[in-house]
């Protein structure tokens, strides 16, 4: 007999994971190490064209934190140019001490070109969605960044990653101080749908 699942359970994790920032951690408070496993294989089950498998992960915690801290505010410092900003350099160094783990996302280009790289670029964003999702169902918070050094070319050996492939940014994670009730945000779903259920190609009307 097919095991049956709990659906409801499910659409309300859907509809409860949103973004929850580091400053909302609970600053010190550690994550078992199983469970960021856990997350990391729900990851690892992401779909993804040709099986090519594109996510690779670093992640971040103990001291390590400060090792990563001040090398995204090092990296930055000396590519930032014009741009940089000390405020902003601080905050590097700052921010990744408020989580209990910090996990960079990265896309591993397949070598043999075998998809467009937007498919790659789709299976990773899979994978975090997974990885939001697992979080969520831990009841803990976590925080998906672009900003920083993520769109720095220098920054892309540090993880792993060669010229062709890309740095998609930084997950953070902790226990949540003040436990969030309120739903994300979102217009009727009906508003971006157009559903057409007819030879003729008339729309549906919803």
């Amino acid at each position: 007999m097919q095991e049956k699942y709990n659906v409801d359970q499910f659409n309300d994790i859907l509809l409860r994971r949103r973004s929850i920032y580091p400053y909302q951690y609970i600053k010190g408070k550690a994550i078992p190490d199983e469970v960021i496993w856990q997350i990391l294989e729900n990851a690892n089950r992401a779909p993804n064209h040709k099986q090519t498998e594109p996510w690779r992960f670093s992640v971040f915690s103990g001291d390590g934190l400060k090792f990563f801290g001040q090398l995204q505010a090092d990296i930055y410092r000396q590519f930032a140019g014009d741009n940089y900003q000390e405020d902003r350099y601080k905050k590097l160094i700052e921010y990744p001490l408020m989580s209990s783990h910090v996990i960079a996302i990265g896309m591993k280009r397949n070598a043999a070109h075998k998809l467009p790289e937007i498919e790659e670029i789709e299976a990773v964003a899979c994978a975090v969605q997974n990885m939001f999702l697992s979080v969520t169902a831990y009841d803990l918070g976590c925080y998906w960044t672009t900003a920083g050094i993520t769109y720095f070319e220098e920054a892309k050996p540090h993880f792993g990653l060669g010229t062709e492939d890309r740095l998609l940014g930084f997950l953070y994670i902790g226990y949540v101080e003040k436990r969030v009730t309120a739903i994300s945000k979102r217009q009727p779903i009906s508003n971006k749908v157009k559903w057409i259920n007819s030879i003729n190609g008339i729309e549906m009307p919803l």
